[in-house]
């Protein structure tokens, strides 16, 4: 890796992560994953952005080929993370080829750029001035006119991200020369001088990536500019964090991804400039989050739009305390990767191991599941739960997620190992090797191990070649407790073991000793001189746990997880009947290990005995005791679409909210692309609305202004008293409405004909439309019969009979 051009001095971090140049990935869960990054996802990521026309972007530009824009402003951020991620690779397997290919990009990207340092190639291009361009508002009419949603910033702030990385793995200053000119111009234009303008960046990601910039360069403007950047902000929208200055900020709200950018940039300006109030914020912020609004995954990011109280509409964004639905969850896989950065650097603040533990749970779980085993699939949502027909695509119109993954997988490795002084920190189990600079000199260990399936480890300790220099081997090594060895699953009681852990399950033996320890901030620290060969052996219990959420987490009550180690198990249909939502496991069902097969990898999975329950119109039904077979959470989707389980209920009651019991229904048309058995799912659109783009729902579609029927079938002869439906209503972006008129036919008998038993039905949007009959009615088929309005379409989100 190059040398630093200049070296920044002041204040930083007092904990530096390892070098990822000096850690290699040797064996085990994570070789891989780092493999298929390198091999197929950097690959596929590029092949992407040539079909959809990021990269002929960069090449039209270059020309000023006027009108020739292809995507969205945005697309820009893609290329640069995808450099960035492919530089990353670059500094552990040297590749001749792909690094020619860079430099032609590269080429491209700085013809692009103009001469004043601007970078942004649709404007460029001329987009603002073509008719019917579907960006150009975000646009705005002239450059930075509009910063909360154009994007200007967040492009040029990957860039110098991917300058920087460029630079560090090649020593070729190409890209890093474009960064430096893009940050003079930035940093020209915006302040509190004459003539500079104050605008907040809409999506934050230009702070940090100024104080890289900063670190590799020593010029201390950009530092200023990234504080001055920050201190923009108050007055505006929660949304993209702009409704109070940020050291003010107490509460995580707005876009995800977005936050998580920022507070990761306050903690940057907090040590790189020594001012506390910045930290401070962040670490308020954090807690906010552990306490009340972070997935069992490690997932951020609630809701794909709701309104949260305090903070109003707000898109792909934290909800209110303790509102973390499974379903309905969004967590955006780029969240995750948010959340583990903004971490990571509180970690290297503080050298606590509890924010080693929301990364480890962050990157097994939330951020795993967002890339497929074959690395050519992404999700961009990762929900805990599902009804069926979720799955992972090959590429996404706003495909920030494939890309972003790309970037975060190498950087893996260099959260494993950190240093401070003469310490080095062991904080993630991964097989490998890694180089450490201490301030006694040079340290190599050797990590082996199967984790996270055995908590096994041997760590060979090798301080210096040869050992001669006797300060050299005087240093303390830290070994991380992972939280939930020790009863201790995130850093706060927003999830606790039903049975916790005790500090016994996490052994430690100093060349075949036991040794005794008490922890510290969630490290075992072993202080000694060191000779080589001296072998450190970790042995850490891995019982399966049941884990319960705080009971203010509505959507989990009466509802227990399964985890073993670090990993979230799921139950998917595919293995358990073709239902997994319905599946009851009592408290104390006992588990034992087998194993999967998921295209083609072998894993570990869990089993257990359990039932499916089943909701009829009067009375809920246990079936028979079956073997119930879970895997981890990360493998869910790779072989059907199929329904999804995390949180289990351990009632048939809460168990049955899920089930059809048994009812089947029919339509005189159903839109293709969805499925009847939505009416039957229990979920609803969030915060009481008509309408959610992404809820599952059964309409008529493209069927407008015509009569339409639904007909619901019962498992045998039941009293029906009443229907409650919850119309589905895309207004204003869609064409489906509430209809015009409903009402509820009933067929006593299989051989009988249909009788009206409720006419002239109300119509509700964004609540329950709920007829109760004159009088109860034994039925063996109930049918709605619809009248559309005209020229628009209808649906229904849910049905229930009573």
């Amino acid at each position: 890796m190059a040398a630093l051009c200049a070296q920044a001095g002041g204040a930083d971090y007092p904990v530096r992560a390892a070098d990822m140049t000096n850690v290699a990935i040797k064996a085990g869960f994570w070789l891989p994953r780092f493999e298929t990054n390198r091999v197929v996802t950097v690959k596929v990521d590029f092949e992407k952005s040539e079909e959809t026309g990021r990269l002929a972007n960069f090449r039209e530009a270059a020309k000023r080929a006027q009108g020739t824009f292809k995507g969205c402003p945005f697309d820009d951020s893609d290329v640069f993370k995808i450099i960035e991620g492919a530089a990353y690779t670059l500094a552990t397997h040297p590749d001749p080829k792909l690094e020619k290919y860079l430099d032609d990009l590269i080429a491209d990207i700085a013809g692009a750029q103009e001469a004043d340092g601007y970078l942004y190639t649709a404007r460029t291009l001329g987009m603002e001035k073509v008719k019917g361009f579907p960006r150009a508002g975000m646009m705005g009419p002239e450059r930075w006119s509009n910063t909360g949603a154009s994007h200007e910033f967040y492009n040029m702030g990957h860039m110098i991200e991917a300058g920087v990385a460029y630079w560090r793995v090649t020593g070729k200053r190409s890209l890093l020369d474009v960064a430096i000119k893009a940050a003079d111009m930035m940093d020209r234009t915006f302040g509190y001088g004459p003539g500079q303008i104050q605008r907040v960046p809409g999506h934050e990601e230009i702070e940090l990536a100024l104080c890289k910039l900063y670190r590799v360069t020593g010029e201390v403007r950009y530092l200023k500019l990234a504080k001055t950047l920050l201190d923009f902000r108050g007055g505006g929208h929660a949304y993209n964090q702009n409704h109070l200055p940020v050291t003010k900020q107490d509460q995580a709200c707005g876009h995800a991804v977005r936050a998580g950018y920022l507070y990761t940039a306050m903690a940057d300006v907090a040590a790189l400039l020594g001012d506390p109030s910045y930290r401070v914020a962040s670490e308020r912020l954090w807690k906010d989050v552990v306490d009340t609004k972070l997935h069992l995954n490690g997932g951020i990011g609630a809701h794909r739009r709701a309104v949260v109280p305090g903070f109003g509409s707000v898109g792909e964004a934290f909800g209110a305390p303790y509102d973390l639905p499974n379903e309905n969850a969004y967590l955006e896989t780029c969240a995750a990767i948010a959340n583990a950065l903004w971490n990571d650097r509180l970690f290297l603040f503080s050298g606590d191991g509890k924010y080693m533990d929301v990364i480890e749970r962050i990157i097994y779980n939330g951020f795993l599941s967002g890339i497929s085993l074959s690395g050519d699939e992404f999700f961009y949502p990762n929900p805990l739960a599902s009804a069926g027909g979720y799955r992972r695509s090959k590429w996404f119109g706003c495909s920030c997620c494939p890309v972003n993954v790309v970037r975060f997988i190498p950087q893996i490795a260099q959260y494993a190992y950190s240093t401070s002084g003469n310490t080095a920190y062991l904080n993630l189990y991964i097989a490998s090797d890694v180089r450490l600079a201490l301030s006694s000199g040079t340290v190599r260990l050797s990590q082996e191990t199967e984790y996270p399936w055995s908590g096994k480890v041997k760590i060979k300790v090798m301080p210096g070649e040869t050992a001669s220099v006797r300060q050299q081997g005087n240093f303390t090594l830290k070994i991380r407790i992972p939280g939930w060895c020790v009863g201790r699953p995130v850093p706060s009681t927003l999830y606790e073991q039903t049975e916790p852990s005790p500090l016994s399950n996490f052994k430690v033996k100093v060349n075949g000793e036991s040794f005794a320890f008490t922890p510290e901030k969630g490290y075992c620290s072993i202080a000694r001189f060191w000779k080589n060969g001296d072998v450190v052996e970790v042995d850490m219990a891995m019982p399966v746990k049941r884990i319960k959420a705080d009971s203010r987490v509505t959507a989990d009550r009466g509802r227990l997880a399964v985890e073993r180690g670090p990993i979230v198990w799921c139950a998917e249909g595919i293995d358990n009947g073709g239902h997994a939502r319905d599946i009851v496991l009592p408290s104390d069902a006992v588990f034992a290990e087998t194993c999967v097969d998921v295209c083609g990898v072998r894993m570990p999975a869990l089993t257990a005995t359990g039932h499916h329950a089943a909701k009829g119109i009067s009375k809920v039904t246990a079936g028979p005791d079956v073997t119930v077979k879970l895997i981890p959470y990360f493998a869910w989707c790779h072989r059907e679409a199929g329904e999804m389980q995390t949180w289990f209920p351990t009632s048939d009651e809460i168990a049955a909210e899920s089930s059809s019991g048994g009812l089947q229904a029919s339509f005189s048309h159903l839109n293709p692309g969805e499925t009847a058995g939505a009416l039957f799912d229990g979920l609803l659109p969030a915060n009481g609305a008509a309408f959610d783009a992404h809820q599952r729902r059964a309409t008529f579609w493209p069927h407008k202004g015509t009569d339409e029927w639904v007909r619901i079938t019962l498992p045998g002869e039941e009293t029906v008293k009443g229907v409650d439906v919850y119309w589905f209503d895309d207004k204003p972006v869609g064409h489906c409405r509430v209809p015009a008129a409903w009402k509820v036919q009933a067929q006593l008998g299989e051989m009988t004909g249909w009788e009206d038993v409720a006419t002239d039905c109300p119509i509700m949007k964004g609540d329950w439309s709920r007829v109760t009959f004159a009088k109860p009615v034994p039925a063996v088929s109930i049918r709605l019969q619809v009248k559309l309005q005209p020229k628009f379409s209808a649906g229904i989100c849910e049905l229930r009979l009573r």
